[in-house]
């Protein structure tokens, strides 16, 4: 008898430690090759403390992993929810090298997921960095649950074989001490959408492929937990004086409310900061910020009753944080071979000191001096060295830069040097048609009322869709009413610049006349996706000088040098770097410096919001005339109405 009750209690304390397990959860995501502090990265002191200003860095993140491991004696899970590439001169060299998955692999990595910038290089160019990896024998587990390849294109066969290989797999199980972990990754509806070059890859429905990943999770594989690594994304909402999560915008949000059983989303995408995780529909939700900038540390226990969580901890990533010594000087390495392998041959170094600033150029929701400058660089590059000084018409009018693009600041820090590796980061993303690494610039023409149109991207798309839609303009001025009808709130438009002034653009159906446009060929593909967007009211036709259409973007590319084969493409990056380049040195210390123009605003984009019957009719396009009609017979209606009710009240 009493053999039998030592076994029932054996078997009672076996099942309570089965089903009562804690488990700690490291996230981060977004890291986008930022291994090193910033900003600047020169100011960074991963072997020291408390001396200086920098936020981030890998080798800081690596110590966070190690001590939590350290202080836990319950297994612990390390995960990225994706976009771990792209955002600096160290992923020049992701195809070849695979730096950023190595470096995870090494960091303890468990799982991570794929990003839509994962696939900026192309399918071939995300199989070529898998590849790298798994050359190096460095490549940590990686899920993704919603890639669809094309039956007709073999652009994406490299990538497809990847899959079959298993490097990549729709889901995987990890065992951690007595738990089975349940893992699978997908990509969410707006992060699909800013993926144009993974085409031919297409993405499946999310909230079907989880469902089908927690049913194989739950019924199949038996696990325990199921975490979701999902590059889909938290936001709150847009009034910004609104600190509340809009549940109708974040895509994780949803993804828990309609689909049950998933007990942790791992999210990222939107480089969202949130102050505690979400517990939705029993799911808890967390996102760690953006860039290394935090990590996410959860702390869960897994019973009978699923997964509840215990304790959090946002950390930031700071000075405070001491980096690991190996992690460190890993990227020290990394860095000698980008040198050798990528700068040297351009005679720049990492940090090759561009010029002096006396003030931070930051990216902001608004027109901004960071952004004035890079649109002005590629207005200034192409004119440069694509066109002829006694043809007015070969010069670029317009330069555009979306701010999804600009993805790093440039501040003063210590010395008030900016260097090239911190320029980079401030436009460091995309690859050519010429394999090489950043975006080229395109040109096109465009008339005046289409020039209008793509300001409407500002007025209009960008309150809908998001601040990646902020454009910042070099070559114009342009005013705006945001109380007029969507697709035609601007209302006049300069066309100049700061030192020669602006003239007032005819933006009518009636100026023929086309001018040449500049931007990256990112931001150029999303032209065809305004017009599907806007129900074809902001249709903009690329042209060439002769009116013509261009039928591919990519013939459009700007050629640096016509007397060779093929497109030298001017790459958007070292259109920024050659730009700050051309400072005027004006201190006489033998480095430019950034002009004192772009301490502020350039009044390039002004708002002026009003109600005024004229303000709102004034030069109105067909939209507002069609609005202002729909507005008049609305308003017979209800004066009918409240015409036939007073007549009643005084019978």
């Amino acid at each position: 008898m009493k053999k039998c009750m030592a076994l029932v209690c054996m078997f009672f304390i076996l099942t309570v430690s089965v089903y009562a397990q804690d488990i700690t959860i490291i996230q981060t995501t977004d890291l986008h090759s930022h291994f090193l502090g910033f900003s600047p990265n020169i100011d960074y002191t991963p072997a020291t403390i408390n001396d200086d200003n920098t936020v981030g860095g890998w080798a800081r993140i690596a110590t966070v992993i190690n001590d939590t491991k350290k202080s836990r004696k319950n297994p612990v899970l390390v995960l990225d929810s994706g976009d771990f590439l792209m955002g600096s001169l160290f992923h020049l060299l992701c195809r070849e090298e695979a730096f950023e998955l190595r470096l995870m692999k090494t960091m303890g990595y468990d799982c991570i997921t794929l990003g839509n910038h994962e696939f900026d290089l192309f399918p071939d160019g995300l199989t070529r960095i898998i590849q790298s990896a798994k050359r190096y024998n460095a490549l940590p587990a990686i899920v993704a649950s919603n890639v669809v390849f094309s039956a007709e294109s073999k652009d994406d066969d490299s990538l497809e074989k990847v899959f079959e290989q298993e490097l990549v797999k729709t889901y995987t199980v990890l065992q951690k001490g007595t738990l089975k972990i349940g893992l699978f990754g997908i990509i969410g509806k707006d992060a699909a959408e800013v993926s144009p070059f993974a085409d031919p890859v297409t993405f499946a429905d999310q909230v079907k492929t989880a469902t089908t990943m927690v049913d194989i999770l739950k019924n199949k594989e038996k696990v325990d937990v199921v975490i979701c690594l999902s590059h889909s994304g938290i936001k709150y909402y847009k009034n910004k004086n609104k600190k509340e999560i809009d549940p109708d915008r974040s895509e994780d949000v949803q993804l828990a409310k309609v689909v049950n059983g998933i007990d942790v989303i791992i999210s990222g995408h939107t480089h969202t900061k949130i102050p505690k995780p979400l517990i939705v529909n029993k799911t808890i939700i967390t996102q760690s910020y953006e860039y290394g900038k935090q990590v996410a540390v959860l702390d869960c226990t897994v019973s009978n009753d699923g997964v509840s969580l215990k304790d959090y901890s946002y950390i930031d990533i700071n000075d405070t944080i001491k980096g690991d010594a190996a992690i460190t000087a890993m990227i020290q390495q990394f860095t000698q071979v980008i040198n050798q392998k990528v700068l040297s041959p351009m005679k720049l170094q990492w940090n090759s000191i561009l010029a002096k600033t006396t003030f931070n150029l930051t990216l902001k929701e608004d027109e901004c001096n960071l952004g004035n400058l890079i649109a002005d660089s590629i207005q200034w590059y192409v004119n440069n060295v694509d066109a002829n000084p006694d043809d007015p018409d070969s010069r670029v009018t317009l330069g555009v830069i979306s701010g999804g693009v600009i993805r790093d600041n440039l501040l003063v820090g210590k010395t008030g040097k900016v260097a090239l590796c911190d320029a980079f980061a401030a436009i460091p993303l995309g690859i050519g048609m010429d394999d090489t690494m950043g975006y080229p610039l395109i040109t096109c023409y465009l008339y005046a009322s289409e020039i209008k149109k793509a300001l409407e991207i500002l007025t209009s798309i960008y309150p809908l869709k998001g601040s990646d839609y902020f454009i910042h303009v070099s070559g114009v001025k342009f005013t705006y009413n945001p109380n007029r009808m969507l697709f035609d709130r601007v209302t006049e438009i300069r066309v100049g610049d700061e030192h020669a002034g602006y003239n007032l653009l005819d933006y009518s159906s009636n100026n023929k006349k086309l001018y040449r446009v500049s931007a990256d060929i990112y931001n150029a593909t999303f032209l065809k996706i305004i017009g599907n967007f806007t129900w074809h009211i902001l249709d903009i036709v690329p042209k060439w000088r002769d009116g013509k259409p261009i039928e591919s973007l990519k013939d459009a590319r700007v050629d640096a040098d016509k007397k060779k084969a093929g497109i030298q493409e001017l790459k958007e990056w070292q259109g920024v770097i050659a730009y700050i380049q051309s400072f005027k040195d004006e201190d006489g210390d033998g480095i430019p410096d950034i002009p004192a123009m772009y301490r502020g605003k350039l009044d390039r984009i002004v708002v002026e919001a009003s109600l005024n019957p004229y303000s709102m009719l004034k030069r109105g396009t067909t939209v507002t005339w069609i609005g202002f009609v729909v507005f008049l017979f609305v308003l017979a209606i209800v004066g009918g109405i409240v015409y036939a009710v007073v007549k009643r009240m005084r019978r």
